[in-house]
């Protein structure tokens, strides 16, 4: 099957045989593909390997077959956006974010966008964490595990502004007292859900209540990139 000029990121590359690269891409039309990229190791490739950066806006041509797809060619859609330091961390965790929780050749034109529009915000100076909360609630909404942030999950009453839950993965938010394990804000979840920025306080929070949910969606797993944003925080 044959896909032409297909907006496409990669997420990540690595060696494939002597001379090309197995890619993980994200495309607007066919989700996330395992991609070869054959020759472009070699010094003198037709295609260069600097082309087929992350955080490159693309256009692919395509040839499909089984569970791999084949690089014809490809070519920028757009002008490469540069993150670097902080931001560059964050858009590696958005791409490991999308290989770990999204399957090949899943369709997902939503998350597409969702992931298009994130880079762009972390090219600009602002608040990172929001920036990946934001995107963290667009693909858990893309693949099917929407969070509840407006109602409480066993009365079905709205979220008090003022009252405290904890939220269960399977769940959602459930009332708890001020000082439980894991509480956070109603105010914080109706943020979220009206996408408002909270506070450094509730940013704070929803950052736990996001990652405890995405460990459950991986199983219980760890994704490499907490580590690397722990071990890069820790030096500041």
């Amino acid at each position: 099957m044959l896909f032409d000029q297909q907006p496409a990121y990669v997420l990540h590359s690595r060696p494939y045989r002597e001379t090309s690269l197995l890619l993980e891409c994200l495309t607007r039309d066919h989700g996330r593909l395992g991609v070869v990229a054959r020759g472009v190791r070699r010094e003198r490739a037709r295609l260069q390997r600097a082309q087929l950066e992350p955080f490159q806006p693309l256009a692919m041509d395509l040839l499909l077959r089984g569970e791999l797809a084949t690089l014809r060619g490809a070519e920028p859609a757009g002008m490469p956006l540069r993150l670097a330091g902080d931001a560059g961390l964050a858009g590696l965790y958005l791409n490991e974010l999308v290989v770990r929780l999204t399957g090949r050749q899943d369709p997902q034109p939503d998350l597409f966008d969702a992931y298009a529009r994130t880079l762009a915000r972390l090219a600009v100076p602002g608040t990172l964490a929001w920036q990946l909360r934001r995107f963290e609630r667009d693909l858990l909404a893309a693949i099917g595990y929407a969070l509840q942030l407006e109602y409480e999950a066993d009365s079905g009453e709205p979220l008090a502004p003022d009252r405290w839950y904890r939220y269960q993965a399977e769940h959602g938010p459930v009332a708890c007292p001020a000082g439980a394990q894991r509480a956070v804000l109603g105010e914080h979840l109706l943020a979220l859900a009206a996408d408002r920025c909270p506070d450094a306080v509730g940013l704070a929070a929803l950052r736990r209540l996001m990652r405890e949910t995405i460990r459950f969606h991986l199983g219980g797993g760890e994704l490499h990139a907490w580590r690397v944003l722990a071990a890069a925080m820790s030096r500041r």
